[in-house]
């Protein structure tokens, strides 16, 4: 290498053969070209061949790839620091030893930075292997990007391309007590500091790879070193960024996440002691930080999770938790135009928790009232020429049901519905017509509403969804009638004149359909051709 290279590619490394080869062939590999960058691995004690694969590429590669060895520093913090000590380059990039790049993402991401003058530059990452990876980021290319009114607060892993001057002008360096998230506190400090934050969409840049034994770091860390390693990223994010929309955009992220997931569904089987350490741990984080504003932007199952957290209450956090991995999100409890998730604490005294805590947002509720709903039992009801279908389904809302009803409507449901399984209805929208007679019971479980109706059917040709339709909180949501595996009522034959044949079916998505048509259809013309075929067959007859 001869001159400044454009970007000093950082390798922190430990036991992560073989992964380790394919990520150094990504990097040596990179269109920018040997001459243009410098690899610094640092080997932070591996055991399992990754300290010989470095010297073989080293050896290889003697004008690009550098290579430290050090004592075994228990995470990647130390390892990168060490690099940043002695990288050279214009621009410094980070990337997991387990992971990979795309050929061009060196050289796009410098010309990127450079025609923009941007501080740090972040491009489109996947994951691999089931690796998860927040996508909402790379909707498109953005050359000025804000840390606050975008997703970027998700996407705070250091694997972005940054100026080194920004880095050395401001110290920047990983915190080496943290053993997870060490990369946060670089990540949100450079962002802040940054005078220009870009986003690269239209290429793939970084494949973050899961291991086949999920041996990652993050994947190793407990519940309580989780806790401290969140705790001291939001007091060093909390030094940086004054109380505020901000800094709320920012805490949203370790509230929705981190936090979080510490009481997934692994939280009941903790200890007695580590539940009690737990919630103690983000009771503190949210009186000190989860402002009314936050709270009520976060959706509704973490939102309760939090504050039943915050509040102490242990053993309904316990049922919360148990009872909708048990048996799916709780029912709806509606009232007065408004929706409420009955998850263990709704207006318990003892607790006086609000009841916004438990509150329904928009973007909460076509998935909920999907999952809550089922279909019971369909018959059909013949009197003489009228027919009806008569559906039993439940779904679960409770309250003030008044709303609910079940229609058949015309089309599929948009593809915008197909991931939660039901949609709102804009304003300009209108249901079906209703018709039909309907009674609302709660169920023996409490947990939902059973709606009963007689819904007519008419001689057309026609294939309906069967759906039902509720108020629920200002909106009208369209539900589509799943089977499940219930049976379905047999083809009929109904009308004299002209009859007709009906079906219950199960469409590909495992959702009711209702199927109407002649038993047989006199196309146009084909009366006059068959007279003349009968005509023809006459006159051969007689001769």
């Amino acid at each position: 290498m001869s001159g400044r290279p454009d970007a000093t590619v950082v390798v922190a490394v430990y036991n992560t053969m073989p992964y380790l080869t394919e990520c150094l062939n990504s990097l040596v590999g990179q269109s920018i070209g040997l001459d243009h960058m410098e690899i610094v691995a640092v080997d932070d004690g591996s055991t399992d061949g990754s300290s010989a694969e470095l010297d073989r590429f080293a050896e290889r590669y003697p004008g690009t790839v550098k290579v430290i060895h050090q004592a075994n520093s228990g995470g990647p913090a130390a390892p990168s620091n060490r690099a940043l000590d002695v990288a050279t380059g214009r621009f410094v990039y980070f990337i997991g030893s387990d992971d990979y790049l795309g050929e061009e993402a060196l050289e796009r991401m410098v010309a990127y930075a450079d025609e923009h003058g941007s501080d740090v530059v972040v491009g489109k990452m996947v994951g691999t292997n089931g690796r998860y990876v927040h996508q909402k980021l790379y909707k498109k290319n953005d050359p000025d990007v804000s840390l606050y009114r975008s997703s970027l607060p998700f996407t705070l892993a250091n694997t972005k391309l940054f100026r080194r001057s920004l880095i050395e002008e401001h110290g920047l360096r990983f915190p080496e007590d943290l053993p997870v998230g060490s990369d946060q506190p670089f990540t949100i400090e450079a962002c802040v500091r940054a005078r220009k934050i870009s986003v690269l969409s239209d290429y793939t840049f970084y494949y973050a790879v899961k291991r086949g034994d999920a041996s990652n770091i993050t994947y190793r860390a407990n519940h309580l070193a989780r806790l401290r390693c969140t705790t001291a990223i939001m007091k060093h994010t909390a030094s940086l960024v004054e109380a505020g929309p901000d800094r709320d955009a920012l805490f949203k992220r370790h509230f929705t996440w981190e936090l979080a997931k510490l009481v997934q569904d692994d939280f009941p089987a903790l200890d007695a002691a580590t539940r009690r350490e737990v919630c103690e741990g983000i009771a503190a984080l949210a009186d000190e930080y989860l402002t009314d504003e936050l709270r009520d932007s976060l959706d509704v199952k973490r939102r309760v999770r939090i504050c039943l957290a915050q509040a102490g209450a242990v053993d309904e956090l316990i049922r919360a938790v148990t009872e909708e991995a048990e048996h799916g999100a709780p029912p709806f409890h509606l009232e007065d135009g408004r929706a409420f998730a009955l998850y263990p604490g709704f207006r318990d005294e003892d607790l006086g928790l609000p009841d916004s805590c438990y509150e329904l947002v928009g973007e909460s509720v076509p998935g909920r009232l999907a999952q809550g709903t089922e279909l019971l039992a369909a018959e059909w009801d013949q009197t003489g020429e009228d027919l009806h279908l008569v559906l039993t389904a439940r779904t679960g809302v409770l309250g003030d049901t008044g709303s609910l009803t079940a229609r058949l409507a015309k089309g599929a449901m948009p593809k915008s519905a197909d991931k939660a399984g039901a949609r709102r209805l804009s304003a300009e929208q209108e249901p079906p017509v209703l018709a039909g007679e309907f009674t609302r019971t709660v169920a023996d479980d409490g947990r939902a509403t059973v709606v009963r109706g007689r819904i007519p059917v008419h001689a057309t040709k026609s294939k309906l969804g069967v759906r039902l339709y509720v108020d629920v909180a200002g909106s009208t949501y369209e539900i589509p009638v799943t089977t499940g595996g219930r049976p379905l009522p047999l083809a009929r034959r109904w009308r004299q004149a002209v009859p007709y044949r009906v079906s219950a079916n199960r469409n590909p998505k495992g959702r009711l359909v209702i199927t109407t048509a002649p038993l047989w259809e006199i196309k146009p013309g084909a009366g006059k051709r068959l007279r003349h075929m009968l005509s023809r067959l006459k006159r051969k007859v007689s001769r």
